[in-house]
Order: C-alpha cells, then sequence, then structure tokens
C-alpha cells in the first residue's frame, strides 16, 4: 500500500498516536524472545556459526544500513544477548513471553521512533546488508516490503513502515492471528522474486531452526559477505 493513498496509514492509528512528534531515521529490530525448544542446551540466538553467535550475525547486517538496532527479547535474554552483540544495542523486553512474533514485533516496533524499520529474526543470519538496503529502497512511500523467494512471499525479514506497521499489529491481534494476518494487513509491496535474485540468492533466506540445520550451513556466510 502506498502513504499516499486516500487512507493513510496515521489515519488508521489512535489520535493519541497520531499526535506524537514526527518519526525519523531507520531502525533495526531483531526478533529473538522465542523460547528455542528445538536447541535444548542452548538459546538459538546465541548458537555459534562461524565464531558469532546467530543473533550476532543478523545484528551485524544490519549494523551498515540502519541508525539503530533494536532487539526483542524476554527479561532473562538480555544480559547474555548484550554481550554476545556488543556495540550497547537497545532492547525492547516483551511484558509477557512466549507470545510468537507478532506479539514481539508489537514490542519493536513501539520501542523505536524511527520511520522505517527493517525486520529480521535472530535465526536467519545470511541476509545481507545489501539486500536489507534495497528493501528500504522498495519500501520507500509504501507500508513496507517483503521478497517473493522459492515462489511464495516471505514475511521476513521485511522492511516496514513503523507506524503502519504498528497499526497492522493491533489489526492482526484483535484478530488473534499471527504474521500472515499482519501481512495482509500491512499489504507491502511483495518484490518480485527475479528481482529478489538479481541482489541475492534463496539461500540467503535460510532459518535456523534446528542444530542439523546449523551444522549445514556452517561456512557459508561467506557466499554472502557484502
Amino acid at each position: 500500500m502506498s502513504l499516499t493513498d486516500n487512507e493513510s496509514a496515521a489515519e488508521t492509528l489512535p489520535a493519541e498516536e497520531t499526535a506524537a512528534h514526527a518519526d525519523t531515521g531507520r531502525a533495526g529490530l531483531i526478533l529473538a524472545g522465542g523460547r528455542s525448544e528445538r536447541f535444548p542446551t542452548i538459546d538459538k540466538a546465541l548458537a555459534p556459526l562461524d565464531g558469532r553467535p546467530l543473533l550476532g550475525h543478523v545484528a551485524d547486517a544490519l549494523a551498515p544500513v540502519v541508525d539503530e538496532r533494536v532487539i526483542n527479547c524476554r527479561r532473562d535474554q538480555q544480559a547474555a544477548f548484550a554481550e554476545a552483540v556488543g556495540d550497547d544495542p537497545r532492547f525492547a523486553i516483551d511484558p509477557v513471553g512466549d507470545r510468537g512474533p507478532l506479539s514481539g514485533l508489537r514490542t519493536a516496533l513501539a520501542a523505536t521512533e524511527a520511520t522505517y524499520a527493517a525486520v529480521v529474526p535472530c535465526d536467519m543470519p545470511f541476509v545481507p546488508a545489501g539486500f536489507i538496503e534495497y528493501l528500504f529502497g522498495q519500501a520507500r512511500h509504501n507500508t513496507g516490503a517483503i521478497p517473493r523467494v522459492d515462489g511464495r512471499q516471505r514475511s521476513l525479514p521485511a522492511v516496514v513502515h513503523v507506524r503502519a506497521a504498528a497499526a497492522a499489529c493491533e489489526d492482526a491481534r484483535r484478530h488473534d492471528e499471527g504474521l500472515a494476518a499482519f501481512v495482509s494487513a500491512l499489504d507491502p509491496v511483495v518484490v518480485p522474486e527475479r528481482a529478489v535474485t538479481a541482489h541475492v540468492g534463496s539461500a540467503a533466506f535460510a532459518n535456523i531452526d534446528t542444530h542439523e540445520d546449523l551444522a549445514a550451513v556452517r561456512g557459508e556466510g561467506r557466499r554472502f559477505e557484502g
């Protein structure tokens, strides 16, 4: 959806929200509050990949293209995550843990005053900075941008207009639905697969869900550097 449409994203928000001061800049939001049930011996975000935690890989990719990085997580994760990432990241702590990625996204969006934000889960370590920059360009003057990969649109990674995304989160939450409902409410630009593959291969969107996934991609990061 274009932000120049008759019904702008700001008009969907309550009056007290639209009265806030104008937002500026770019944020990088990292969703890392899950319980990592398939990583029983370590928090998945801290699982090492080529000498760096998964969380660190995502934070490193965001650093060149955003003005601030915000990590969404549970309170009990904060100290370990701060040590793992370094560089004094900001945190958006879930008021109630284990409510799913939509709840985490809502918390992270509320923690930034940026105009646009890149949203990347902590288990997607290969999305390169250059592609995130490209998504920012595609999202400009729109409610957001998401890629089409392997024949289907992906909810994440995404770049979103923060206020539009906050409104879409509320809409999805009212219907007790997840990220797919959020994307539907946001109505972002969907980048065609041919445009995505011109910038990066589909392997860059791999999710690390298990120890086996992690073992399979060791040493792959160099393919996406730069």
